[in-house]
């Protein structure tokens, strides 16, 4: 065992960089997890696990770079010592989880939110609001742009996770504006990938498990509505230029290529090999009808664009699926 007072391991500590994130064990989360550590920082990982779950990263506790604490972050935070970067992933994501806990996705949004940015405020840490595209709503303009406000329905059924966003980017701007902290918004568009949960409620993940179980692949509407489809690797990679750059935001990460929901469903049925039939649902309320991002800002500052084709990204997921 190494001495406490080893220099080396001292000197190791000191140099290190380290970064606290929030919603950590989630499926966005634990891939951050796995970059950071990997690109040598010390990692801080906080979760409740209402969504997320140590599973994602318990791989990554024997590595030394690596602490993973059951916290809510609508409490006080048991965060000590030095911190150089502070990213926001602590939300319930998909329909049905914040349909399911609607309170405690408007706590996490806003005094979740505020927690951390005071966090952010006390260690001089660069802070990164992980928002999405539905601050969009269902838009009126397309593709979306950084400069577009939305079309948000402040009262039906999804806003309980679109306004908390909404005030989450709100909270974000006023602390760079008015308290020096140096933030900054991405919006990630949909996202799939390995550790998604088979009852995450989203296109991706429903879809790759009726068609693995031979179930009847449920389409909501006649599935013209599209929606603009990136594999994890890439918005991780979006995400650590971001970090390291000053940028404010906000910015989108995203796959400007569009998909139906249709043809997504007829695509992955026919990678699975599954005889599934496609049935039609009832559409949700507020449903977006399109979604896609427009990226020139994330290219011209970060150098970056999607690189995992759907396809690819696809067959990676369904390999996933197949060995959970």
């Amino acid at each position: 065992m190494a001495n406490a007072h080893d220099p080396s391991e001292r000197s190791d500590m000191v140099e290190r960089p380290r970064a606290v994130i929030a919603g950590g064990a989630g499926f966005l989360g634990s891939h951050i997890c796995d970059r950071l550590v990997h690109d040598g920082w010390s990692v801080v990982c906080l979760d409740n696990f209402c969504t997320g779950a140590a599973k994602n990263v318990s791989h990554l506790i024997d590595t030394g770079q690596f602490e993973l604490l059951d916290c809510d972050v609508t409490r006080p935070l048991p965060v000590v010592g030095r911190v150089d970067a502070v990213l926001n992933f602590a939300s319930p994501a998909s329909p049905p989880d914040y349909l399911r806990l609607p309170f405690e996705t408007l706590r996490v949004g806003s005094i979740g939110t505020l927690n951390l940015l005071e966090l952010a405020k006390d260690k001089g840490a660069r802070f990164v609001m992980a928002s999405t595209s539905e601050t969009y709503g269902d838009p009126q303009v397309h593709p979306q742009t950084e400069d577009y406000w939305g079309y948000v329905n402040p009262v039906g059924p999804r806003a309980v996770y679109d306004e908390a966003k909404r005030f989450s980017e709100a909270a974000t701007m006023a602390y760079s504006r008015s308290a020096n902290v140096n933030t900054g918004i991405l919006r990630f568009f949909n996202t799939h990938g390995p550790r998604m949960r088979p009852d995450d409620g989203r296109a991706v993940p429903t879809f790759i498990q009726q068609c693995l179980v031979g179930a009847p692949i449920t389409v909501a509407g006649d599935g013209s509505q599209t929606r603009s489809i990136q594999y994890v690797d890439d918005l991780v990679e979006g995400v650590m230029r971001f970090m390291r750059s000053e940028h404010t935001g906000p910015m989108n990460l995203g796959n400007p290529e569009e998909v139906t929901m249709l043809t997504l469903a007829r695509t992955i049925n026919e990678m699975c090999g599954s005889l599934s039939e496609i049935t039609f649902i009832d559409r949700p309320i507020d449903d977006p009808s399109v979604r896609c991002p427009d990226i020139k800002l994330a290219a011209d500052v970060l150098d970056w664009a999607p690189r995992v084709r759907l396809a690819d990204g696809l067959e990676r997921t369904i390999a996933w699926f197949r060995g959970a």
